[in-house]
């Protein structure tokens, strides 16, 4: 099935699935509801089942996953999940930077290593991540349960990208994330607030000249496709936040509050997993897909170009979120600092 066809096919079953939902919300209780934003097979997929497995192999609740288009776009899963229709949902800070403008500091360019290993120690250690976050996420009626890396953020474009002038007239998708647009203004191009379903067409008709993402999505979503020059810039990595409605959660019984605790760790044991190694299997399945592609791999001078304008866009991330923020970022880079020590 081809991209577009995938997206026509989830706008038309997504209204279908919410009257579902609805309506099973009152029929069985017993059955909880977790949405997520990406394909059948993709990270948050499989997170999303591996958490479902260790909810049903240790209780008798049931898990209903819905994948990406089912119940809408990232915004809609969102809200229903804080109106208490959904119990669970997966969402990036790319789109929750919106409601918390403190889950924003993952577009910090430059701010987060890119080899795996450190990356996974950091999410398992980091207070930042697991102290200061979860005391954001309340504020907003959520739970945050877990967060996660799903892959290095790769950018593709109609041509070559080496340098900031590159980026030069090219309109770059975004998510609705304010410091991500400074991020790209920064880089020199034309950051545009797209919806993921609008992307791959946007990128068909030369709407858009390009957008970024982890290289596992960029072939599952077919992306190369009409944008087939890919550049690893080394600038961050794509993190995703699992999370349930709060109500729901405080709700729960003791041992149901641990059971949705020990499925998320669970969960997360396997997909880092699982992402080790990753983005090379999804890299080779691209280029033998295609001979358009192209595969430019920043060396240090090149990337060189593009740290010199990370400090405008931290900058930008203090003035945004002010002491909360500051607060964040420092403890941020404190455990970088321990992570990348040990």
């Amino acid at each position: 099935m081809s991209s577009m066809s995938k997206f026509r096919k989830l706008a038309g079953i997504s209204a279908l699935a919410l009257a579902g939902l609805t309506a099973a919300s009152v029929v069985n209780a017993d059955t909880w509801r977790y949405a997520h934003e990406e394909y059948e097979g993709d990270v948050q997929d499989v997170f999303a089942y591996k958490f479902k497995e260790y909810i049903e192999d240790h209780s008798d609740h049931e898990l209903k996953i819905y994948r990406f288009g089912e119940l809408g776009e990232s915004s809609d899963i969102m809200e229903q999940t804080q109106a208490g229709i959904l119990q669970f949902v997966n969402q990036s800070p790319g789109f929750t930077g919106a409601l918390i403008p403190e889950a924003q500091i993952f577009f910090i360019p430059y701010l987060m290593p890119t080899d795996m290993d450190t990356v996974v120690e950091f999410f398992r250690k980091s207070e930042a991540i697991n102290k200061m976050f979860p005391k954001l996420y309340a504020d907003h009626g959520l739970k945050l349960l877990k967060m996660y890396p799903e892959g290095e953020m790769v950018v593709t474009a109609d041509s070559p990208i080496t340098k900031p002038a590159d980026f030069d007239g090219k309109k770059i998708r975004v998510m609705t994330n304010p410091l991500l647009s400074a991020t790209y203004e920064a880089f020199g191009a034309t950051p545009t607030p797209l919806p993921w379903g609008e992307v791959y067409g946007a990128l068909q008709t030369n709407m858009i000249q390009g957008q970024e993402n982890p290289i596992f999505w960029i072939q599952s979503g077919g992306l190369y496709e009409v944008s087939p020059n890919l550049t690893f810039t080394h600038h961050g990595w794509f993190t995703t936040a699992m999370m349930a409605n709060q109500d729901f959660y405080q709700g729960l019984s003791d041992k149901d509050k641990k059971l949705v605790q020990d499925a998320s760790d669970y969960a997360f044991d396997k997909i880092v997993k699982h992402i080790d190694g990753l983005a090379d299997k999804a890299l080779a399945k691209i280029e033998k897909a295609s001979d358009k592609v192209t595969v430019t791999d920043l060396n240090e001078e090149q990337m060189g170009a593009f740290k010199a304008k990370a400090p405008q866009v931290e900058k930008k991330f203090i003035e945004m979120t002010g002491d909360s923020g500051k607060k964040l970022l420092d403890q941020f880079k404190e455990d970088l600092k321990n992570v990348q020590s040990d």
